[in-house]
Parts: C-alpha cells; structure tokens; sequence
C-alpha cells in the first residue's frame, strides 16, 4: 500500500510536470535576468535535490544518473561542491527537456523503491518530506520566472491557453472600503507547534511581546496604488527609506512590475498576467511590489506595515475567510469578498510584505547536514513574507511559514496588508 509520504511524492513530482507541459523546449530553457531560473532548470534541480539528499544517503550501492548534474543543478549548497553560475542557467541547452523528463522518470523510480520497502530506514521519510516541500517551493518559482520570461516577448503571450483571470469575468463587483479589525496585544506564542512539517527557520516556538495592534481586513487594490501614483508616490522622495528612493531613482520605477500604459497614449494602464496582458482592474489586489514600494506605500497611507509576529498572531486569533485554493486555470490574485467578516485574503492571493528583517528566531539551529543551508544562511539582508500567492501550490500554506526576499525584490506576487498601531487611521 502507497504510503502517505509516496503519495505526496507522486502527486507533487506529477503537479511539476503538469506546470511545465504547456511550455516549449525554448520557453523552458529561456533565463529574462539573473534572479530567474528557466523551466527545464526548476525541473532537474527538485529531481537533483532528491538524487543527491535521498539516494545518495540511504540507496544501497548509489550511483549517479550523470555526474555533471551534480554541477549543474546544484543551487547554493556550498558542502555539496561545486556549482554552475546562477546568471547562466539559460545558456544550458543540454540536457534538454526530454533527458530532464528521463531523469525525473529515473529518480522516481529509485525514490519510490525505497519508499516501498518493508522497513524504510530512519530519517528516510523526513527528507523526502523536506524534498516536497523543496519542490512545491519550485513550483511557485517557476510560474513567477516563466511570468518574467514571456513578459519580456514583446508578443505577451499567456502561459497558458484558456487561463483566466478576474479581468475575464463581466461585470466590476468592486471592493468595499477597508475595515480595521483591532487585535490585543499581550504576550502571545510564535513559530510551529511541532504538529505537522515545518521548516526549521519556523523554530524554536518562543514567546513575543506584542502592543495592541488593527490590521486591514483586506490587501491593498490595483485602485488603491492609482491614488498614491496619481499623488506623486513614486516621485516623493519622503516617503521612501533611503536604499529605496536610490533604488526607485537608479530602476526608473514608475509603476508596480508587470504595469504599463495602453499603447495608443491613451491614459489606461495594462497589466502582464499569465494569461495574457489586459486592462487592469481597479478592485484586484495589487501585486509584484518590492518591500521598498509596500512600505513607502504604507507611509503615504498614514499607516504601516506589520511585523510578522503581528501577522502570524492576528492569522491565528482572528476569524479569517478561507483562502482561495490553488488552479492551475486562475493564476491570478482575486478581489476581496464584498461581505467580508474579520480578515480576507490571508492565503490564496499575494505573499505580504511585513515589517521584519529575516533573522533567525532565539535558540534557532539549522538542520544538520548540508540540507542546512537551506534556510540558516539567507539570513541576512531579506524581508519576510507572510500568507501564500495565487501561485502558491496546494498544501504549502500555514500561518507559521516565513517567506523571505530581498527589499527590492518584484518578481514574486507580492502584495501588502496594512497595520496601524493602537488605533486605526
């Protein structure tokens, strides 16, 4: 009987070729800038991290599909050996995606007889379970890169024929305006309970000092961000922390990623989505933010962004509508509810920029191993996230996970909630 572990296995593994099939062999080899990874490289990099972290350790008389995958699919992991330069992933036209797929198939293969076995060894089932969670990280990324990708085709094509979006539905049902819901402060507990999987950096749980805080009950609108550009947001140089506004300066940001004006001179803005680009809509969220946008935003707003400890605490103890639930068919983020009680869109539309640095929580250690560097040693220089996007897979939500980017990233669908501190604005 399949266990639990193989069936997550077999479903996740399966997932990542379902978002893949749409794409040629040129779109998934194709790298738009440094930060992304093509298609085909998502692919064999999960497969490498079961090979390498799995087989590896626990196949009897293991050996290699290819040695150079070990280079060349290697992502960070310095104890591991050596690696191939992220910037020129795309210029790696072999293996193509038929020998990526024979190598996944291969994998598979091999993973799937270990887990078989009568008396899997200790430690076995954790690390496939880690090399889940590994892929469906993937997964995400790789419809954030391949939107990157065909966004610089001057043709914008949609990644996926048929994809939908909310432009695609009649009718504006329009967004009600915020509501602040007031949360208590108080010494409350943060990070994983131990029930369920867990990455490291979302341990020790420990306890936190909060003040009383109000969180908006909904992201902020594609219509909201017209009003801070309409005011001069990205030309107020007061608004923006220092390494922003350079940021803002040396970029020529003018408008969130993905955002620009209609081709005729008219006034309308468009919108890239993986579905295409269209007119953008007033009521979505607005995404594809960089930290740096979020918290100039926040201060126009006469208002801020939450710390992740405020978020995490607010998930848990207020009553929250269901997030919107992974589809391959709708790759956007969607409106708010009209009708909304306590707090919308935590999950299932866009990451939220919050408040905190990533650093790592009191009494962190990170997991032994080379897998260690998983987490531990982005500390530094990074913003957390909190929630999950439109792309996010099924089953990688949870109200501890910490997300994490670096302040000017854009590319990822990310968002922002508002805060304010002991009484709304």
């Amino acid at each position: 009987m399949e266990s639990g572990v193989a069936h997550a296995y077999c479903a996740t593994r399966q997932l990542t070729e379902q978002l893949a099939a749409p794409l040629t062999a040129e779109d998934q080899t194709a790298q738009s800038m440094p930060d992304v990874s093509p298609t085909k490289w998502h692919r064999a990099h999960t497969t490498w991290f079961f090979e390498t972290f799995v087989l590896e350790c626990f196949e009897p008389g293991f050996s290699p599909v290819d040695p150079a995958y070990r280079v060349l699919f290697n992502s960070y992991y310095e104890t591991v050996g050596e690696r191939y330069p992220r910037p020129e992933r795309g210029v790696i036209t072999r293996p193509g995606i038929d020998e990526v797929a024979t190598y996944r198939s291969e994998i598979d293969r091999r993973v799937l007889t270990l887990l078989d076995a009568d008396s899997p060894p200790p430690g076995l089932e954790h690390l496939v379970t880690v090399g889940v969670h590994h892929e469906q990280q993937h997964q995400e990324l790789l419809l954030m890169d391949i939107k990157h990708v065909l966004s610089r085709n001057p043709l914008r094509p949609a990644y996926l024929s048929g994809t939908s979006d909310p432009g695609d539905h009649p009718g504006d049902p329009g967004v009600t305006p915020v509501r602040w819901i007031d949360v208590p402060g108080g010494l409350i507990e943060i990070g994983s309970t131990g029930s369920g999987f867990a990455f490291d950096n979302e341990h020790p749980r420990h306890r936190v000092h909060l003040e009383p805080f109000a969180l908006a009950d909904r992201l902020v609108t594609a219509g909201d961000w017209l009003a801070f550009i309409d005011d001069g947001g990205y030309r107020r140089p007061e608004l923006w922390l220092s390494d922003g506004w350079h940021t803002v300066q040396t970029e020529g940001w003018t408008a969130p990623l993905y955002w620009q004006r209609a081709l005729d001179g008219e006034q309308e803005w468009l919108v890239h989505t993986l579905a295409g680009t269209r007119p953008l809509r007033a009521h979505e969220p607005v995404c594809h933010l960089s930290y740096y946008e979020a918290d100039a935003y926040a201060r126009w707003a006469g208002a801020r962004l939450p710390t992740e400890f405020e978020w995490e605490h607010a998930a848990r103890s207020i009553t929250t509508s269901p997030g919107r639930d992974f589809d391959i068919g709708t790759l956007h983020p969607e409106p708010a509810p009209g009708r909304r009680s306590g707090l919308s869109q935590l999950t299932g539309e866009c990451w939220q920029w919050t408040a905190s640095a990533y650093l790592p929580y009191p009494g962190f250690v990170p997991a032994p191993g080379a897998v260690g560097e998983y987490n531990g040693k982005f500390m530094s220089g990074q913003m957390v996230l909190r929630g999950g996007s439109a792309l996010t897979p099924p089953d990688h939500t949870r109200s501890t996970y910490r997300n994490f980017f670096p302040p000017a990233a854009r590319w990822p669908m990310t968002g922002l909630r508002l805060a304010a501190t002991e009484h709304t604005p």
